[in-house]
């Protein structure tokens, strides 16, 4: 969430942040939320002195009247700081409920506007000429025998599926191949959990209930499954004060992410391109305020490498204000040209880099200690490979006439094989 004390320093600019998204807050309420906190926690350190100087005289000698009456006049400063502590409480959770609803901050650059707004920043590749009719990616899966979505629908229902022969291996062969990259960059790797609790997850800006939601949350636990790894790896270290040396941060994880797509349908959906289930691997940094900016140049750097060497063409777009998510400061996607995608060919989403500079920080405590104060991180995450949609860009754009499908150079030494032939595995 934001600093309280920005509501009167830079008012305009979270009102104009807020528009520019599209999103309806009430900044008055904040505001009066933030005031009645000040004057509570006023009246409490006030109370406070009073009852310590009234202990402090308590120390003199005292007849037995003017003992009883100093300790009835205690008792009733302590009940005093007790009820108004109360309702410091409340004012608080008041104005964390406010606060909650306000989105970041944006940089001056975000393009304005909704989903087609976006700018797009420069592109890689070139889409492939085919000299025969291409086919989308559950064509290929199905005839390579690499996909079964009837058994996943069978077992879990719509939008889960079943990886086979070589597509099992093509996922393990990205996992390794993204975090050999990673490693190599100085990231530590990590397998994380595919649960968390409901305050993590809300730490780092995703709504763990209501209608909204696009997270899985478990009946009889205190859990709910993660839509992504930043979730557990922004939430590793939440109420923690980082040393100012070990900052930037680097961290990659592996996990399964689990979102419900509630509302997601229509052919631009289909297939592996919106699923509930599938592995990705994430990167996340933890840095110092003035170095976010460029960490988060460098999380597109790599992302950029790793689908340049899939032989992938790709376009990388700033995203537009209206379809930023409330963490994000700023925020860079990497659309893959996907060939089976509309009519003709489309781009598609394979990756995301957020910079969300102190939002996530704060609200789960996470800071670092420099020249004796405490200050908040800066958070950024970054998609390294999502699995289910680099599937996708792999077999469509390196798809053969015989039917077959390349594997590109880079894969090869992790996938163990060139091609997936026609006959299977």
């Amino acid at each position: 969430m934001l600093d309280p004390r920005l509501l009167t320093e830079r008012r305009q600019e979270i009102a104009d942040s807020c528009q520019k998204r599209g999103v309806e807050v009430d900044l008055d309420a904040a505001v009066a939320a933030r005031d009645q906190v000040a004057k509570l926690q006023t009246e409490v350190q006030e109370l406070n002195r009073v009852r310590n100087e009234h202990q402090k005289a308590g120390k003199r000698p005292l007849s037995t009247e003017d003992r009883e009456t100093h300790g009835s006049e205690g008792r009733r400063l302590k009940e005093a700081v007790a009820a108004v502590e109360g309702r410091l409480g409340e004012a608080r959770a008041e104005l964390d409920a406010c606060m909650s609803v306000i989105p970041n901050l944006m940089h001056p650059d975000v393009p304005v506007g909704g989903e087609e707004d976006f700018r797009e920043l420069r592109r890689i590749g070139e889409p492939p000429r085919f000299d025969f009719a291409p086919r989308d990616h559950l064509e290929i899966g199905t005839a390579l025998d690499l996909l079964d979505f009837e058994a996943g629908a069978k077992v879990a229902g719509q939008k889960f599926y079943y990886l086979k022969n070589q597509a099992v291996f093509l996922e393990l062969a990205l996992q390794r191949f993204a975090l050999d990259r990673l490693t190599a960059e100085g990231f530590t790797p990590f397998t994380t959990p595919d649960l968390a609790r409901p305050e993590i997850v809300d730490g780092l800006g995703y709504a763990p209930r209501g209608p909204e939601t696009q997270i899985y949350s478990l009946a009889n636990a205190d859990l709910c499954l993660v839509g992504t790894a930043e979730i557990t790896l922004g939430g590793m270290y939440a109420d923690t004060i980082l040393d100012a040396e070990s900052l930037p941060l680097c961290l990659a994880g592996v996990s399964h992410c689990f979102r419900t797509e509630a509302g997601s349908h229509g052919r631009e959906s289909k297939g592996l391109y919106r699923v509930h289930q599938f592995t990705k691997v994430e990167m996340f940094a933890f840095t110092r305020p003035e170095e976010s900016e460029a960490m988060h140049e460098r999380l597109v750097g790599i992302e950029e490498g790793l689908y340049r060497d899939l032989e992938i063409p790709f376009r990388v777009i700033d995203v537009a204000s209206g379809d930023l998510g409330a963490p994000a400061y700023r925020k860079f996607d990497i659309e893959a040209w996907m060939p089976g995608r509309g009519d003709g060919g489309e781009w598609g989403e394979v990756t995301s880099a957020s910079n969300c500079t102190d939002y996530q920080a704060r609200r789960l405590r996470i800071r670092f200690r420099r020249d004796k104060r405490n200050e908040s991180v800066h958070m950024l995450n970054g998609t390294a490979i999502a699995v289910s949609r680099t599937l996708i860009a792999l077999l469509e754009n390196h798809q053969q006439a015989d039917g077959s499908v390349a594997i590109p150079d880079a894969l090869r030494p992790y996938a163990g094989f060139d091609r997936i032939g026609p006959k299977g595995f």
